[in-house]
């Protein structure tokens, strides 16, 4: 397992690639990013620990979109069943992906409860238990302050999960160190990182832009609304496609086709 260094401009060819690959089956993508939705909704309904599992689940779920996508970048139609790839990988290599989710899931809610210090819990209730979301509590300083600590600190949160489930998974490295090679690898490719979330930023704004003008102009904002949350779930849908081909040019992943490496 080797660490490349890509130059900067390879963030932008990384969106271009996840686009691209999305339209090669784009039926396909929107049904597995669907159940990807679907899952972790289902499980953040059980009460009380809701939250936390479908947290826990998050890792592995998305190693079935990026084992997706190396499917379909290899000719191939990913099944719904891609999903549960890491639930396939054998006892050893579920459990270190439990142990990740665990860890995520952790990190996570530490960063809700750090927030709650400073709006008493309201984005937590929000972003965790589905309150209602209103325009006082949009606007209300506390909140918004809760929010953008929150968004920051899920960066550095980020960097340590981003590869961590590819190296899990095709490399069987421990979930610690898979989180330290996974924040090493985004900080020595910092430039191509900024590069494509910059990108993926200018997509979503012009695609919203896009669908906010011509919805107006046919049917108001009642077309507006019934537009604009499907596009924007298909514009995450490419974003989550492309999380692969960020992977796979950071790190030796194995050819199409092998699912794990010993």
């Amino acid at each position: 397992m080797n660490l490349h260094i890509v130059p900067a401009k390879q963030g932008l060819s990384w969106v271009k690639q996840g686009i691209r690959t999305f339209w090669r089956q784009p039926l396909a993508f929107t049904g597995l990013f669907f159940l990807f939705i679907a899952w972790v909704s289902l499980l953040s309904m059980i009460p009380v620990l809701g939250s936390a599992l479908a947290l826990l689940i998050l890792p592995a779920a998305t190693l079935g979109l990026m084992v997706a996508t190396e499917q379909a970048a290899s000719g191939q139609f990913p099944m719904p069943t891609v999903l549960m790839v890491a639930f396939r990988a054998g006892q050893q290599r579920l459990k270190a992906m439990l142990v990740l989710g665990g860890l995520y899931a952790l990190c996570f809610l530490a960063v809700m409860g750090l927030s709650t210090l400073i709006d008493g819990g309201g984005f937590a209730k929000v972003y965790l238990a589905n309150a209602p979301i209103t325009p006082e509590v949009v606007n209300d300083p506390d909140f918004q302050a809760a929010m953008w600590f929150s968004t920051i600190f899920y960066i550095p949160l980020s960097m340590l999960f981003w590869h961590a489930p590819a190296l899990v998974h095709w490399h069987g490295v421990p979930p610690l160190k898979s989180m330290f090679f996974s924040a090493v690898a985004c900080w020595r490719n910092l430039a191509a990182f900024a590069v494509y979330l910059l990108a993926w930023a200018f997509v979503f704004v012009v695609g919203a832009t896009l669908i906010l003008t011509v919805s107006s102009a046919l049917g108001g904002n009642d077309l507006t609304g019934a537009v604009l949350m499907p596009a924007a779930l298909l514009m995450a849908a490419m974003f989550f496609t492309s999380v692969y081909f960020s992977v796979k040019d950071c790190f030796e992943l194995p050819s199409p086709g092998s699912e794990t490496q010993v």
